[in-house]
């Protein structure tokens, strides 16, 4: 199989795909097929410009609440030019660079399908700009998630027109310079082009495509891990048994019963004679919390992929219907609540972990307290959990759901809004913090596993903590441990789980 380029039509695009995209920092082209319905949809709408002296909102009238006011034929390019500078709003930290590359792969996905009215040149450049890694300055702040993301994508969109910045070539520039080191005139926008261009819900898609495909990797971390903290608590498999699951059937509880078996099978810990007949549940109910949280990552990725395999600009053109037809499919609210979903369930990844990492300091189960040799003089793990309990704490705050709320706006004419992006952006915090959370317990795991000798883990664990050793050294006596946290985190990002 070729990575070396995403094909963007109107052709399903799946998640592997947009995961291939990420990782192997994919080259995009759109296909024959878009070409040609991107050419025949401009073609439609010029044609109907100049038959008719209709309005149609966006091509010929203002904006949100300025929709009735009718704009020259002579003044159509200066609208869409306007339209641009006047949206690009956005405050607040600049969006990570692979974020606003996929923005771009998105945008040209949707414009792809032929009913947004743009010109293939304006397609093209956004093609290059990508494949040229010339990238965007683009803000989190200043989405409402409603008439698309009209900020972001504002900013995202800049460029064409000369404006703007972006990086490019390991430098943050104006885009004016970057187009003349390529020897690109700036594209000269036709009508119904800005619109098209900044309604769209590419900034929600993009942050959410980016969530779930961390989300996916931290779950085979949240297990592996889980699995050997569960060795290094001492604990009984009874809960993994298929029978339990077999009769409460929910597919990733399922699932997760299933690796966590597979990921203990050949552990000495786990087979030997246990004191207890039970334990707490971060232990207990692993397949329950995680799976339900993969389940929900599920449920989720299903609604981002129809997203980013849907037309989402606004008005709408269908040549073959001969008709124009204005609408809402920019609206965020699938995303929004989607978003908030996603939130809310990798927490709770987070939130089990934490609670992990704290029995594993709690002196029981032959452990000494805090997994330090000497504790007193030493504190060993004792504040390593404290961070973990403000970050799980921190997200518990930020999982308040976006979704719920809404402030009109545009003189109340957009009276309804998702809060999408802002759903977006906190959930990347809320992901990245799990990981986090995740190497505070690999941390107190393997120094739980390492106070088991000579008693082995599986296989499979072992080979988990040998690599990690390598990263990060038992900790004898007391010590930095920020350098562990980070060493741990970076582990955790690029440790191969096979």
């Amino acid at each position: 199989m070729s990575y070396n380029y995403l094909p963007l039509d109107r052709n399903f695009t799946d998640f592997q795909q947009i995961k291939n995209l990420l990782g192997y920092k994919q080259m995009v082209s759109i296909s024959f097929d878009a070409h040609d319905r991107i050419l025949k949809c401009r073609n439609y709408l010029d044609k109907k410009m100049q038959e008719s002296d209709s309005l149609i909102y966006g091509i010929n009238t203002g904006f949100g609440f300025l929709q009735n006011v009718r704009v020259n034929k002579e003044q159509l390019e200066e609208l869409q030019v306007n339209l641009l500078k006047s949206h690009a709003c956005g405050l607040g930290e600049e969006v990570p660079r692979d974020i606003v590359k996929l923005m771009m792969a998105l945008k040209i996905k949707s414009l792809s399908y032929g009913h947004s009215g743009v010109q293939v040149d304006t397609v093209n450049r956004l093609m290059d700009m990508h494949n040229n890694d010339m990238i965007p300055v683009v803000y989190t702040q200043g989405s409402l998630g409603a008439s698309g993301d009209l900020a972001p994508l504002s900013h995202l969109c800049l460029p064409l027109i000369g404006i703007g910045e972006v990086y490019f070539e390991g430098q943050k520039m104006d885009a004016a310079t970057a187009l003349q080191k390529m020897n690109w005139q700036p594209i000269s926008l036709q009508s119904k082009e800005g619109l098209a261009l900044i309604n769209g819900t590419q900034f929600m898609s993009s942050y959410g495509l980016y969530c779930l495909v961390k989300a996916e990797r931290l779950m085979n971390w949240a297990n592996t891990i889980a699995a050997i903290s569960f060795d290094g608590f001492d604990c009984v498999l009874d809960p993994f048994n298929e029978h339990i699951h077999r009769v409460r059937p929910h597919a990733g509880q399922v699932t997760v019963a299933e690796t966590m078996r597979t990921l203990l099978s050949g552990s000495e810990i786990a087979i030997q004679k246990k004191s207890q007949v039970q334990d707490a549940y971060s232990f207990r109910c692993i397949p329950q919390v995680h799976g339900a949280t993969l389940d929900t990552m599920r449920y989720v990725q299903e609604i981002f992929i129809k997203e980013i395999n849907s037309v989402t600009d606004n008005p709408n053109v269908f040549p073959d219907e001969d008709i124009i037809v204005s609408g809402g499919n920019f609206h965020g609210q699938p995303l929004a609540l989607g978003l908030d979903f996603l939130s809310i369930a990798m927490s709770e990844l987070g939130n089990i972990s934490e609670r992990r990492a704290y029995q594993l300091i709690s002196g029981q189960r032959g452990l000494p307290l805090f997994l330090v040799k000497n504790p007193g003089l030493h504190s060993g793990m004792m504040i390593p959990q404290y961070t973990a309990a403000g970050i799980a704490s921190e997200n518990k705050q930020l999982c308040t759901p976006s979704s719920v709320d809404s402030i009109p706006s545009s003189n109340n004419q957009e009276d309804h809004v998702s809060m999408g992006a802002n759903a977006a952006t906190k959930c990347k915090r809320v992901v990245d913090n799990v990981e986090k959370i995740l190497a505070i317990e690999l941390i107190n795991a393997a120094q739980a596993i390492d106070f088991r000798r000579p008693l082995k883990s599986s296989p499979k664990l072992e080979a988990v903590v040998t690599a990690f050793r390598e990263k990060v050294s038992f900790n004898d006596a007391d010590r930095v441990l920020h350098t562990d946290m980070i060493k741990a985190i970076e582990f955790i990002q690029q440790y191969d789980l096979k």
